[in-house]
């Protein structure tokens, strides 16, 4: 796993847990932070990235629910969808993040969470999503993506 990969499970759960839970973006990250005894660079990387992610939401999902192909936004399951708007954040918002880095942690987070068959879900979206990312050509071609 990368240095980010539990500021990205963080990150993932607070995405959740916000999705089901109304509560403040800030109390939930510091709370789970906390709990994983995450601190310095990968604490302030979770929090970037939820904070992104909540910021971006609408952009987000509207890129999710165009390369969904079977499924609706609101259809799937809610690790899947936490993951992918993670994930989709990380592809359209942050270049510093290498687009291979973005789906590979998102493939782990998903199986870890979800199960493997959510990891191929995810990888499938991902990689359609990779398509419209106007920096892909630096990251993996679609039939290039693990999985």
């Amino acid at each position: 796993m990368g240095k980010r990969h539990l500021a990205r499970e963080v990150a993932m759960q607070v995405i959740f847990e916000l999705e089901h839970r109304d509560a403040d973006p800030e109390e939930a990250v510091r709370y789970h932070l906390d709990d994983e005894h995450v601190g310095g660079e990968q604490a302030a990387f979770a929090v970037r990235l939820v904070r992104g992610t909540l910021e971006n939401q609408d952009a987000i999902d509207q890129e999710i629910g165009e390369s969904s192909t079977h499924w609706k936004l609101d259809q799937m399951a809610g690790v899947e969808r936490a993951v992918l708007r993670l994930a989709t954040y990380e592809l359209l918002f942050c270049p510093d993040v290498p687009v291979k880095a973005a789906i590979n942690e998102s493939i782990e987070l998903a199986k870890t969470f979800g199960g493997d068959e959510a990891g191929r879900f995810v990888n499938g979206v991902l990689g359609r999503i990779v398509l419209h990312v106007p920096r892909a050509e630096e990251g993996p071609r679609a039939e290039e993506v693990p999985g």
